[in-house]
């Protein structure tokens, strides 16, 4: 048997060690990793011929992972375990292009042929150079006829080979992350990789760690050096989501990136080298955090070099049946179930919405349609549809004030993903404020958590 060299990434030691064992002894080179970062340092390192990922990991994200991974290498067999609590994140791996998912307690004979299986697939693939690029894509940003998505189409074609700072605007679930990726993997360093990393809510000091590493000792966690994400991503795409929230202390730092090419890890005395490109994404308005002086004018417009409007939903409404449509399939191929149907009168109610999550929205609203339409086609019923426009229709008259600004604050914080800091920002009250009317409310905290 020819050796295969195997990541295995597990948090839980004696999982962990009793995959790695089982996979020496069948005669495969093995690396393990228990966490995020330590998976990404492995990656580059030991550049496996497939990865065992479980789907919980602590300090970091499996799907983004897998994500990561798979813009490096898009070949690379990914195998994901998941528990019975896990699910979800099993199948937002397979969105991001995981190739198989097991459940745990896994037979290892079983994980063995599936790996085989997936490994072999791989090789008599033919090249990925020599297969159109869209087949390669899991996510196309440009579903749709509209005039709106046309021009951005054609916008993102004419900047794709440009190594100048993309700075993408829209609103929250408009798409920026996957135009993002597209971008990435239709240009010139499509076989580097892409590392994205959101910037909401993240302390000055996690993000810097984040985002240049630190050496060992910088600070009290500190018991290990490790790669930043400008250090990872070198010579490939780095997508800083949500840049306006970047703390005004390390805003110098990330422009001495972009205007010298270098970095200094916390806690080091020398710089390194880095050549990236940079996308950046934001729903603000970055120039009103400039008058505010909350974002420095120089890295403004450093990052604004090249433009993209993403527009919203509502502004594409003739592009809800074709794009609901190919949300339906993807939802079909991670359930690995049939595809679903949307009555006349569903799509209707789809393209009557306003969407203030945008397409992000829409997925979710169709993946919980698609639990309830036991009979595989998906009628007006079955849609969770929480626009405050439609809780007032069915108040009717009689909803009360009370009513009305419950209804509003529990979609803000559905489309926020349950982030009372980010709702706080959408409502423009304080979180405090928030806070106050959850409990004035008897809104549960969580409320709208995926």
């Amino acid at each position: 048997m020819s050796q295969n060299r195997i990541l295995v990434v597990d948090a839980d030691p004696v999982i962990r060690s009793g995959i790695c064992n089982f996979l020496a002894c069948q005669g495969h080179i093995i690396s393990e990793a228990s966490n995020y970062q330590d998976a990404q340092l492995q990656f580059e390192r030991f550049r496996p011929d497939a990865i065992v990922l479980d789907c919980c990991l602590p300090k970091g994200d499996a799907p983004q992972l897998v994500r990561q991974a798979k813009a490096a290498r898009p070949a690379i067999p990914v195998l994901v375990l998941t528990g019975q609590t896990g699910w979800s994140l099993g199948e937002r791996a397979i969105w991001q292009g995981a190739d198989h998912i097991m459940s745990k307690p896994v037979e290892l004979d079983q994980l063995h042929s599936a790996l085989l299986r997936l490994i072999s697939r791989q090789k008599s693939a033919p090249a990925p150079a020599c297969a159109p690029r869209m087949q390669r894509d899991a996510l196309d940003p440009f579903v749709g006829t509209s005039a709106a998505i046309h021009r951005l189409r054609e916008l993102a074609n004419r900047v794709l080979c440009s190594e100048s700072p993309i700075l993408l605007q829209g609103e929250t679930g408009a798409g920026k992350g996957v135009l993002a990726n597209w971008i990435h993997r239709h240009g010139p360093r499509a076989d580097r990789p892409f590392l994205d990393l959101n910037c909401a809510g993240l302390s000055r000091e996690l993000l810097e760690s984040e985002l240049f590493g630190h050496e060992k000792g910088a600070f009290t966690s500190a018991v290990n050096s490790k790669q930043g994400l400008l250090e990872v991503a070198n010579q490939g795409t780095v997508f800083l989501d949500e840049i306006g929230d970047i703390d005004l202390q390390v805003q110098p730092k990330l422009l001495k990136v972009l205007e010298d090419r270098t970095f200094r890890r916390l806690g080091d005395v020398r710089d390194r080298e880095v050549d990236i490109r940079l996308i950046s994404a934001t729903h603000r308005e970055l120039l009103d955090l400039v008058r505010q002086q909350r974002f420095r004018s120089d890295l403004y417009f450093r990052v604004n070099i090249i433009y993209i409007q993403v527009p919203p939903l509502r502004e594409r409404v003739e592009d809800i049946p074709c794009l609901a449509q190919t949300l339906l399939r993807s939802i079909s191929r991670v359930r690995r179930q049939r595809e679903w149907s949307i009555s006349n009168t569903a799509m209707t109610a789809l393209k009557s919405y306003s969407w203030p999550g945008n397409v992000r929205e829409l997925r979710n609203v169709l993946e919980r349609a698609a639990l309830v339409a036991a009979d595989g086609a998906i009628r007006p019923e079955h849609l969770y549809l929480q626009a405050p426009a439609l809780e007032v229709s069915r108040m009717g008259m009689g909803g009360t004030l009370k009513q009305v600004e419950r209804a509003y604050i529990h979609h803000v914080l559905h489309v926020e993903g349950g982030s009372v800091e980010r709702a706080a920002r959408r409502l423009g009250i304080p979180r405090s404020s928030l806070y106050n009317k959850m409990k004035r409310f008897e809104i549960p905290q969580g409320t709208g958590r995926l």
